[in-house]
């Protein structure tokens, strides 16, 4: 005698409503956790290319400022006719270059200060002004030739010599952006001391006790005598963080030191 087969059972409606429910939550849980891991590596990958691009760039100031001063008038024999074929000095001046020199000391100089710096070299093809100034939140830099009785801020701003050099760069941003510089502040208090712009350069001159702060320096302070050249930058990622929407910013800081003694 055959037993009859019991009926097959699927499953209810009610049961796939639970299943699909919890089906749905488990995806809602892994793909955010998903937007989370690509906003941190978003804002990780802005972080790296905003430090690696501020490292370069403080590795290029210092370059220029080690070998500021060459060639310096003291190694020829006889003054050369032709003041573009020797340094004047290592860092070049404004107002009066080639006549008096500002004083850094008590603030006359237009350049170098705390966002300008005119370095002179050569850089083997002849003497060269290169300078570096920021202009808003853009540091910018040129290269010219120096030329006989010329000067080096009008050589340096003349068309098409300034070129951007390094983006983002918030030391000074109070004054183009305020409220960003605010917002910056408020989160980074301890890069900015008394809420302050900071300076990106500051400069130590020579003086018979030996190095000192430029602004310390009295008569001595002046463009000639700088030996360091101490830089700070501070620089912010592209975009705002993902996850905070707060900007992000890194400080890396560097040190130029002039190696040429007779300049």
């Amino acid at each position: 005698m055959k037993c009859c087969p019991l009926p097959s059972r699927g499953f209810s409606i009610l049961e796939l409503m639970v299943a699909t429910a919890i089906f749905l939550i488990l995806c809602a849980a892994m793909f955010g956790l998903l937007q989370v891991s690509q906003q941190k590596y978003t804002s990780e990958s802005q972080m790296t290319g905003a430090f690696q691009e501020t490292r370069l760039a403080i590795d290029q100031i210092v370059r220029d400022f080690n070998v500021s001063g060459y060639p310096a008038l003291s190694l020829f024999s006889s003054v050369p006719a032709d003041s573009s074929k020797y340094a004047l000095s290592p860092v070049a001046w404004s107002p009066n270059y080639g006549v008096s020199q500002c004083a850094i000391s008590v603030g006359t100089c237009v350049t170098p200060n705390n966002y300008d710096l005119i370095v002179e070299t050569d850089l083997g093809s002849g003497v060269s002004w290169i300078r570096y100034q920021l202009t808003g939140t853009t540091l910018f830099r040129a290269v010219v030739p120096k030329t006989p009785g010329g000067d080096p801020v009008a050589a340096t701003t003349a068309a098409g010599a300034m070129v951007p050099f390094l983006t983002n760069v918030m030391n000074n941003a109070e004054v183009v952006q305020p409220a960003l510089f605010a917002e910056i502040v408020a989160a980074y208090p301890s890069m900015f001391p008394g809420g302050k712009p900071l300076p990106i350069f500051s400069y130590s001159c020579d003086t018979p006790a030996g190095p000192v702060s430029c602004a310390l320096a009295g008569n001595n302070g002046i463009p000639s005598n700088i030996r360091d050249v101490d830089i700070t930058l501070i620089v912010m990622t592209r975009q705002l963080d993902l996850q905070t929407q707060l900007p992000k910013v890194v400080e890396l800081t560097g040190r130029g030191h002039r190696v040429n003694p007779s300049n």
